[in-house]
């Protein structure tokens, strides 16, 4: 048996840094590279929903594949999120475009975030991805799966010899430890909600990945060895810690969604995150001052607790 537990540690599910003309600027991307690797980062999760991936034309999506990959060096693992068109032939060519490009692993969305399908649908589109790349591949649990029995699913789906497990985001940690026991326990999970990474992890879960890690690299980093060293006092510290920097973005999400405060916040501290992806428009500056001011206050409370 094939041993499916290839993805462990922290990975940021990238942002995708936009110009002015919505164009991707490679050389900020490498930056972004640099610095979560240097932060401890284990890798990247490239385009989805954090990296806009479905709100992206596909030669963008295919240039934040090469300019990442190209910037990773091989360093960090890298998993290529493919899902979120319509047509799901569009997901089979960025698949075969990821493989090319030297990524490690492929993850995706439902066939459609917009039709419901069944499960029978669901399997067959997956096998089907699955079919068309020897890399290992990734379901992507997210509340488009509302209704389907993921227990049921991915006992199908471990079948299939290069589908090695999920990205899970949802919010039931018994139904994670329940995924984590399938297949004789060969299963990869990975943790997918930033808020509750030390949860998952304490429910078997072996890596996380998430959209605050591009702001805060360090802190899940740290989070992630403290457990792995059995720190849990020290582990729980670095989650309050990423949980007050989860409510502080929340007080700047008003309906448009984590994209426009994530990337504004990253900017604040240095970071070339560049413009949420169109229709999506950057905060205003009067939101983007309270916001950066926010996050100042927050980081030096990280500073006093070490």
């Amino acid at each position: 048996m094939n041993d499916n537990l290839i993805f462990k540690g922290v990975y940021s599910a990238l942002v995708t840094p936009l110009d002015k003309a919505g164009q991707l600027n490679c050389n900020a991307v490498a930056e972004l590279v640099e610095y979560q690797l240097a932060a401890g980062l284990n890798g990247f999760y490239l385009c989805g929903g954090t990296g806009e991936g479905p709100a992206l034309a596909l030669e963008t999506r295919r240039k934040m594949v090469e300019c990442a990959i190209a910037a990773n060096r091989g360093r960090g693992k890298v998993i290529v999120q493919v899902g979120g068109s319509v047509r799901v032939d569009e997901a089979f060519a960025l698949a075969e475009h990821a493989a090319k490009c030297g990524a490690d692993g492929l993850s995706s969305v439902p066939p459609s975030l917009y039709y419901q399908y069944s499960e029978d649908d669901t399997v067959n589109y997956y096998q089907e991805l699955a079919r068309r790349t020897s890399l290992p591949v990734l379901v992507y649990r997210t509340a488009s799966f509302a209704g389907a029995t993921m227990m049921s699913l991915m006992s199908r789906l471990l079948q299939v010899p290069n589908i090695i497990g999920l990205k899970y985001t949802g919010t039931s940690y018994y139904e994670m430890w329940k995924l984590t026991t399938l297949n004789d326990g060969n299963i990869n999970v990975i943790n997918g909600a930033d808020e509750t990474l030390i949860c998952g992890l304490v429910s078997g879960a072996q890596a996380g990945i998430g959209a605050l890690y591009n702001l805060i690299p360090e802190e899940f980093a740290a989070l992630y060895r403290a457990f792995q060293a059995g720190d849990l006092e020290n582990a729980r510290r670095h989650q309050r810690n990423i949980c007050a920097s989860v409510a502080t973005l929340g007080k700047f999400i008003h309906g448009e969604g984590i994209i426009p405060p994530l990337k504004a916040a990253m900017e604040s501290r240095g970071m070339p995150a560049g413009l949420p992806a169109y229709p999506a428009v950057a905060l205003p500056p009067e939101q983007y001052e309270k916001l950066a001011s926010a996050f100042e206050e927050v980081h030096s409370n990280f500073e006093k607790e070490q």
